[in-house]
């Protein structure tokens, strides 16, 4: 997150779960264009799979970013597939996660302008961060990660 965009706003989301399925929990930070963070919260889920928590956290993300008029906006993510399934670049293939690209691609159409960056997970440290402290927090710190 050390990277903003000096034109527009940046959401961070990530989601997990521990287990796969197992609880999981979402996390998302929006930042405004100077790098500020604007917004920041961590959810959790109950049992999902890890594709279900990311898409979650997209959708969560997306509808902070709509509350703030965040225009335009930059998506980073570290799941590359949940990424190229925003774009358009693969198809979404799993019945479970249909509805959840369905009602990101509605939360992104609320917005004026939005595109998705693949990040690497160093990058994504503090919607990670979220994530984890979420359940670790209904788990207990003893959970395995």
């Amino acid at each position: 997150m050390t990277h903003p965009e000096k034109d527009g706003w940046r959401l961070w989301t990530d989601g997990g779960a521990r287990g796969n399925p197992g609880p999981g929990a979402l996390g998302y930070v929006l930042t405004d264009p100077a790098g500020n963070e604007v917004e920041a919260r961590g959810e959790y889920l109950g049992p999902v799979t890890n594709n279900v928590a990311e898409y979650r956290g997209l959708i969560a993300g997306l509808g902070a970013a709509e509350r703030h008029a965040a225009s335009p906006l930059t998506v980073c993510m570290d799941s590359e597939l949940i990424v190229r399934q925003m774009t358009g670049e693969y198809r979404v293939k799993n019945a479970g996660l249909k509805p959840l690209h369905e009602a990101a691609r509605r939360a992104a159409a609320r917005l004026s302008s939005v595109s998705f960056k693949a990040v690497r997970r160093e990058e994504n440290v503090r919607a990670d961060q979220l994530v984890n402290e979420t359940l670790d927090t209904i788990l207990g710190s003893e959970s395995p990660r």
